[in-house]
């Protein structure tokens, strides 16, 4: 087939007409709203409804793009649950202040930490995802991960308090449950013993229960894999099967130190 004719049939049985840079946009405009990251201050209280009124109807728009229901409830549900999500981001802002020594302000967490904007486009991904909205939670979440590094799917359960420290490449599939007062840190996989698509409605990712704390390069896999409470699970360990509550795992290895010069001497040197 004439590679036009390729494209041309493409765009004539797409199923949906959307601007997914315009999806982007509006998550990204919406997080820097809702966090004061816009350099003018909204003085009045009638500005901050005028903005909030306008990204309702901007978000009316964009689940246009993937219903036929221009009165589609979902945008009064999404907002309506605003509140609650808003709150659940101002927990997850103080915990990650609480547990990171270097940071110097709740603001400071708001404006920069990657960990916290992954989270906040999770939540808001995964309030839509529950209500069965097609591709806008992934396309949100994509776009934190591409931002960011993090990779969250908007499926997985994720409770209060969660900290993400440093954040590059962690994986939390969409099956994965985590509870309250967990903390993960960079390089972190949650993932599935296999990829198949015949698994597509089972549980493949492991539960993470509450005030666990997960550290650099850990991969944890498996459906049926569960941490339990106050469990420490330590760097670069890889588990497949369930963990007792308050444990400590970790990955023994083994470190040599060789002198490089000949001779016996040791080298004596301060930092």
């Amino acid at each position: 087939m004439d590679f036009s004719k390729r494209l041309h049939e493409g765009y004539a049985h797409r199923k949906y007409d959307l601007d997914k840079k315009k999806i982007e946009h509006f998550i990204d405009s919406f997080f820097r709203f809702i966090f004061f990251l816009e350099y003018q201050r909204c003085s009045e209280l009638s500005d901050i409804q005028m903005r909030l009124n306008h990204f309702k109807n901007e978000f009316k728009e964009i689940l246009y793009s993937v219903t036929d229901d221009k009165e589609s409830p979902e945008t009064e549900l999404f907002f309506e649950s605003f509140p609650k999500i808003y709150e659940s981001l101002e927990k997850d802002a103080q915990a990650i202040f609480d547990n990171d020594p270097a940071a110097k302000s709740i603001e400071e967490v708001m404006f920069s930490y990657p960990g916290f904007f992954a989270i906040a486009v999770y939540r808001f991904a995964h309030e839509l995802y529950k209500s069965n909205v097609p591709l806008i939670p992934r396309i949100w979440t994509e776009f934190a991960h591409s931002k960011t590094g993090i990779d969250i799917n908007p499926g997985a359960e994720i409770g209060n308090n969660f900290v993400i420290d440093h954040g590059t490449g962690i994986v939390i599939g969409e099956t994965t449950i985590i509870g309250n007062h967990v903390k993960i840190y960079q390089g972190v996989t949650l993932g599935a013993h296999s990829v198949t698509k015949n698994l597509q409605n089972t549980k493949r990712h492991p539960t993470i229960e509450d005030h666990v704390v997960i550290y650099a390069n850990a991969t944890i896999l498996g459906g049926d894999t569960v941490i339990g409470e106050n469990a420490l699970i330590g760097g670069n360990v890889w588990i497949t099967e369930s963990i007792a509550p308050n444990s400590v795992v970790f990955h023994k290895g083994q470190v040599t130190v060789k002198n490089k010069f000949p001779g016996n001497e040791p080298i004596i040197f301060s930092i």
